[in-house]
């Protein structure tokens, strides 16, 4: 039995993911924000951005995407995300991924997507991970490759990134990059589920119908030890 992979949408960065920017000016715009007063915020980061803050230009680039006291605008959410990309401001690296991987405010690209997404991918960005993982499954900008694709989707997994959980799972139960292990992908089945992906617990019932009661009493084991390690024992 195949188990299907699951195919989702990428999802923005939340607003302030990076955490508050240094300078005083910027903490009085994270207020507003906050408040959701952001034209106190526009007016705050706006000179911080232009005079190259990166956390500025992440959070105004994120304001333009969902038009939060501004006039919604891909194309300038595009400009600010890549001054803080170009910086390593990790979400912006992400978010520019996603905005070019979906065509919003630039031609869809998917290599230029892929350049974004590894760059966070690297920082530890579990997101961009997930997005890398999903790239190299279905070939989406480079040559598909199932062993990178377990590779990046292991590395989101094992920070609790529940679609990533769910489709390493699938990546084990279909061999694919990596050998066929039904109690593994049980357990990634399984926390997946537990960590909200819907998917992955159908995906977990129909594995375990492939399994001896001894097969699943171990998964089990393996989940909870895994899920108590905090992943560091999977």
């Amino acid at each position: 039995m195949s188990i299907s992979k699951k195919i989702i949408g990428l999802t923005l960065s939340l607003l302030l993911a990076s955490g508050v920017a240094v300078a005083a000016d910027s903490d009085k715009g994270l207020e507003a924000a906050q408040a959701g007063d952001f034209k106190t915020a526009l007016a705050e980061w706006t000179p911080l951005a232009e005079q190259g803050n990166a956390d500025a230009q992440y959070n105004l680039g994120i304001m333009y995407r969902l038009g939060n006291g501004v006039p919604k605008n891909d194309q300038t959410a595009v400009k600010w995300n890549t001054k803080a990309a170009e910086q390593g401001h990790v979400d912006a690296q992400y978010n520019l991924g996603m905005m070019y991987a979906n065509g919003r405010g630039v031609p869809e690209n998917d290599k230029t997507a892929l350049k974004w997404y590894t760059l966070a991918a690297k920082q530890g960005n579990a997101l961009a991970q997930y997005a890398l993982g999903f790239m190299y499954a279905n070939g989406e900008g480079v040559p598909e490759n199932d062993k990178t694709a377990v590779k990046w989707y292991t590395l989101a997994a094992q920070q609790g990134h529940a679609d990533a959980q769910g489709n390493l799972g699938v990546m084990y139960a279909n061999g694919e990059g990596i050998l066929t292990d039904n109690r593994r992908a049980y357990m990634w089945f399984n926390l997946g589920g537990y960590n909200g992906a819907g998917i992955a617990g159908e995906n977990k019932d129909k594995i375990a119908k492939q399994m001896t009661p001894a097969d699943i009493s171990k998964a089990q084991d393996m989940s909870s030890a895994c899920l108590a390690s905090n992943y560091m024992d999977c």
